[in-house]
């Protein structure tokens, strides 16, 4: 059962942490995106409203606190007090999961270690270099903080796979409770991007799809999609995507235990499964969406059926290859009916925030099961010719009573990842 949502995220004048403040942005279709050469979606967390969220943290660790850090512990402690949990005392028998995609957070203290000279070094900046290295020269840094912060004695570990990284640990989280091993899983997704970095790499990309534009035949594709424009999913424009930074943790409880405390429910977790295209290119992606089909039914089983879910929460980012391998697979799902099926993506909200996006997709979904409203695709306002299934265009929420959903992310190199929600009651 999910019982606490907790984010930070970029918002319109301030970071989003609530699932209210969420739903506000996503129901609307806002996007947070701003212009810096390229579009991206910024958290702009202050140093106040990080202490007056985290607190019990001695300086002498915080000082070296990454952004990663930051926001991995701000959703920790938003989605705990939106459970109704108190982060430092009843978390202590849970398990708590990352999933990290990025390592940008992570390179100025490894290269800082890297190019220091113990031998002129003082003792106390080593000591200070020291403390900030152990803490973030690793994928596993926000696991390794948020641990301390709860004082956690079970299970305690990253993964990392891509942007499909925190859809993986909702699965582990699953099927932990679902074995007895917990009773209560904090999963958190949480990635940050270099703005410098996106920055190169556009320049880098533009020089290659010039040269590759002089060589390819007409019925070549471009190379890359640009970062210069709005991402638009599932729109006939969409040539692009953007990034964005932040984190999202949702609270996983065992009915016994959530009902035991008088826990509210949002919804349940109830299968995922991931698969992967099979190609040997570690870069390429199969655009029949058979991997996709595949991950589906391994979560349907011989215990639901298709027909029993009208919404999917697509993992499009505005790549036109992943909306094509999804509409080939919702076809191959629905038939006929796949024009009925409303399907829609939020990543224009905030931007392509890597990690989050599986813990965000469960949040979002949950938000509107419960609503009753299905939230547009932000950006899309000219639907693509190839789809086969509603993207819901515009900025205004369609009516859709559903018990059951799907939520979809992925990872380059064909990695499929599905998660099959379903309301309390069901």
């Amino acid at each position: 059962m999910v019982t606490g949502i907790g984010l930070c995220l970029p918002g319109i004048d301030s970071p989003v942490f609530t699932a209210d403040e969420l739903w506000q942005v996503a129901s609307n279709g806002m996007s947070c995106l701003v212009k810096k050469g390229v579009y991206y979606g910024s958290v702009n967390l202050s140093k106040e409203s990080f202490e007056e969220r985290v607190v019990g943290i001695p300086d002498f660790f915080s000082r070296h606190y990454t952004d990663a850090h930051r926001f991995g512990l701000v959703s920790l402690a938003q989605a705990c007090a939106d459970a109704g949990l108190d982060v430092h005392r009843d978390l202590q028998e849970a398990a708590v999961l990352v999933g990290r995609g990025g390592v940008d957070a992570n390179i100025d203290s490894y290269l800082a270690v890297l190019r220091a000279d113990p031998a002129t070094l003082p003792v106390a900046e080593a000591m200070e270099m020291f403390v900030a290295a152990e803490q973030s020269v690793t994928p596993s840094d926000v696991a390794l903080v948020q641990g301390a912060l709860t004082r956690s004695k079970g299970p305690n570990f990253t993964v990392s796979c891509g942007c499909a990284s925190s859809a993986l640990q909702i699965g582990n989280a699953q099927r932990m409770i679902a074995a007895g091993e917990a009773d209560i899983a904090v999963v958190t997704g949480v990635d940050v991007f270099s703005v410098p970095l996106i920055h190169n790499i556009q320049r880098l990309l533009s020089g290659a799809q010039q040269t590759y534009d002089a060589m390819r035949s007409q019925d070549m594709p471009a190379l890359l999609p640009s970062f210069e424009s709005l991402m638009r999913p599932y729109d006939r424009r969409a040539d692009c995507i953007n990034h964005g930074e932040g984190s999202a943790t949702i609270v996983i409880e065992s009915r016994q235990h959530a009902f035991a405390r008088g826990g509210r429910v949002y919804g349940q977790v109830l299968s995922q499964a991931t698969t992967r295209d099979g190609l040997a290119n570690p870069l390429a992606c199969d655009d029949t969406g058979q991997a996709l089909v595949s991950a589906v039914r391994r979560c349907l089983g011989d215990t639901w059926d298709i027909d029993q879910v009208p919404y999917v929460h697509g993992g499009s980012d505005g790549n036109v290859v992943v909306t094509t391998f999804e509409a080939n697979a919702i076809r191959e799902l629905y038939g006929p009916a796949s024009r009925e099926l409303l399907m829609s993506s939020q990543e224009g909200c905030f931007g392509h925030n890597g990690a989050p996006a599986g813990c965000l997709g469960v949040a979002l979904t949950l938000l509107m099961m419960n609503h009753g409203q299905v939230c547009p695709t932000a950006n899309c306002e000219e639907p693509a010719d190839n789809l086969t299934f509603d993207p819901v265009p515009g900025t205004a929420t369609r009516p859709l009573d559903f018990d059951y959903a799907f939520t979809f992310n992925y990872q380059v190199g064909g990695l499929k990842s599905a998660i099959l929600l379903g309301s309390p009651d069901v």
